[in-house]
Order: structure tokens, then sequence, then C-alpha cells
């Protein structure tokens, strides 16, 4: 296989100063595949994110690195260029799907205005496919949805929503950003669930970026633990949960609660662990500066 996404070397740092938020990041997705992004918050997953999407903060800029989308560079592409190149091939499913959605716009538009602004569709072949599409994602009623603003829907039924916008053009990659965070307890199993099944009939490729170790075992192939925009381990799934590599990742994996044992102790991240994984990121960082 071939990885559709690979990320090499990427550095970023925050504008005016030298200090890194991504610091020399290598991970790869393949076509049809899911790669976990796991971390604290405040590790860069959603940096990551953004960065391939083109969708930064104006404070961060990168410094290093590539990124190849279908063996296409992004970084080296003209911003007009590599904006259509992003919005034919990848797409989002962001973390709050209240703060998503135009408040002020219906459901139908916000579906098809990327089918008809960037991918040339008919306004009818457009909307016809929002139908399709509200259909798979078990929305009840698609046109009424389609007529209606997002205020007037459920948590649940606006990130059904943006599932449908997500998959509405065929992506063969899609960046989750922490699609269930936003929901409840009840409700984030059927987006999972949702997910999971929308990605293996589609094949498309998925970078999902999550805090949730029990999600990952639940949705992705592989995954990349991040601390401080570094990642300190690169695994298949199954034997990350098996034998974790990293002391950080040991001990992101000991803190898990366990369903098994609802009422044990919570165990934080050790404070030696915090101080040794602080000293490797520092000693890259000054090994970087000399380069």
């Amino acid at each position: 296989m071939n990885a559709f996404l690979a990320i090499r070397n990427l550095s970023a740092i925050l504008r005016g100063g030298s200090q890194r938020v991504l610091r020399s990041v290598d991970l790869a997705v393949e076509a049809g595949e899911v790669r976990g992004l796991v971390g604290e918050s405040g590790a860069g997953k959603s940096m990551i994110g953004k960065a391939v999407l083109g969708i930064l903060p104006s404070a961060v800029s990168i410094v290093e690195g590539e990124i190849l989308l279908d063996g296409r560079n992004l970084l080296a592409m003209p911003q007009k260029e590599r904006r259509r190149t992003i919005g034919t091939v990848a797409a989002l499913i962001p973390q709050d799907p209240l703060t998503a959605l135009n408040p002020s716009r219906r459901i139908g538009r916000q579906i098809t205005d990327r089918l008809v602004d960037i991918l040339g569709w008919t306004e009818a072949n457009a909307s016809a496919r929002a139908l399709e599409l509200l259909d798979e994602v078990q929305i009840q009623n698609p046109q009424r949805v389609m007529a209606s603003y997002p205020h007037e829907l459920s948590g649940g039924m606006r990130q059904r929503v943006l599932i449908a916008a997500a998959f509405a053009a065929n992506p063969k990659l899609i960046i989750a950003d922490e699609p269930t965070t936003a929901l409840d307890v009840t409700v984030q199993k059927q987006i999972l669930k949702l997910i999971r099944e929308m990605q293996a009939r589609h094949g498309t490729a998925m970078l999902f970026v999550t805090h949730d170790l029990g999600v990952v075992s639940k949705v992705c192939q592989k995954l990349s633990v991040l601390y401080s925009g570094k990642v300190v381990e690169d695994r298949a799934v199954s034997e990350f949960f098996a034998e974790p590599r990293h002391a950080y990742s040991k001990a992101l994996l000991a803190a898990t609660p366990k369903y098994t044992d609802p009422f044990a102790s919570l165990l934080p991240v050790d404070e030696a662990v915090i101080a040794s994984v602080d000293a490797e990121v520092k000693a890259a960082d000054r090994e970087w500066r000399h380069v």
C-alpha cells in the first residue's frame, strides 16, 4: 500500500520567535487506513490536522518539512493550487458542530456549497447528493433537515450533518478532529459507530485526532502518540495496546480509566515521565537550532 498522506520532518514555530509547536513530525496514512493521533490537550494534534488542510492560525508558521497528499507536496504549491487540491481530495469533520455550522444558513446550502463552488456540480445534483448523504448518516426526514437551521437540530444531528458534508465529495482523506468531544456519552457511541461504517463503506483514509485511547482501540488501525509537538511512538494499534514502547505511552495507557474496574483510582502521568520527555524535547530543539 502507498501512503496517501505523508508528513515528513514537519516543524512549525510561533511567528516572531524560535519556539517550535511542531517538532520534526513524521507520520503517514495509507489509502483506506484510519490512523489515530493521540496525546494530551495542547500536544499539537489539531495543529497537525490544520497544517494538512492549510488552515493553521496566522501566528503559526511552517519552517521546514513536507506534506505529501497523493504524492504531491502541498507546501511547494502556490496557495490557490494548494487550496483547490485540498478541496478536491480532503475534508474535515470538526470538533464542535454548533460552532462549525453557520447559524444563519440552512443545512442544505452548507452541504452543497463545496460541491457547487469547488467541484462545479449543478445545484440539482448537489442537492440530490446532500439528500442521499443525510439518509446515509441515518437522519430522519432529510428534506426537512435540508431546510432547517443549525439551532433547530440536536447536537447529534448536527454532527451527523458534518459527517455527511465531509463525505459529500467522496474525499480520499478525512481529518476527524475529536468529532465526539462535544457530545454526550450515548450520542458519542452512535457517532463513532457511524464514522466507522462510513469510512469502511467509502474506503476513505482518515487521520483521527483524539485524546481518548478507548476511541483509538475501536476506530484506528495505527496510531501516533504526540507530546509537545513531537511524535514519541508510532505503532500498529494492536501492538501498542499489547506492549507500548515509550515511557510516556505506557503512562498514558496506565492513566486510562478501566471499565472493568470503574472504582479504581486514576493514575496520573508520573512527573518523572514528564520530566524525561521534556528533556527529550529540549535536546531535540537544541540540535534543531544548531542545524
